[in-house]
């Protein structure tokens, strides 16, 4: 018997509790900045564990050990996520057009610009 009844809805789940983590220095969520590659689950030994792949906004990010931290903490929050691993990657790296149309708004109102 599988432990992810929905694999669509638990990334939804995930995916929304990604988009309570903000860079410190952009006002917009790292889901909507386009920080996250993907979200994976795998289920073993009745255990399902999270694989999150990421990068930043830039390889010289001076938060990039608390924001991977936060990553992983959110997604165990999930209740069937028993163990999230966060993999920091910079291929491709990642460029402003990778912003969702949600995060340009954001940064249009707040006259945030990168």
């Amino acid at each position: 018997m599988s432990l992810i009844e929905d694999k669509e809805a638990l990334k939804e789940d995930v995916i929304k509790r990604l988009k309570s983590v903000y860079d410190p220095e952009i006002p917009v969520n790292i889901y909507d900045l386009g920080l996250i590659y993907k979200i994976d689950f795998e289920e073993k030994n009745n255990y399902v564990f999270a694989t999150i792949e990421m990068t930043l906004t830039s390889p010289a990010c001076p938060v990039a050990e608390s924001l991977v931290e936060q990553v992983k903490y959110v997604t165990q929050t999930a209740d069937i996520i028993d163990e999230a691993y966060v993999h920091l990657v910079f291929d491709p790296p990642w460029d402003p057009s990778m912003i969702s149309e949600e995060g340009k708004e954001v940064m249009a109102v707040s006259g945030a610009h990168i």
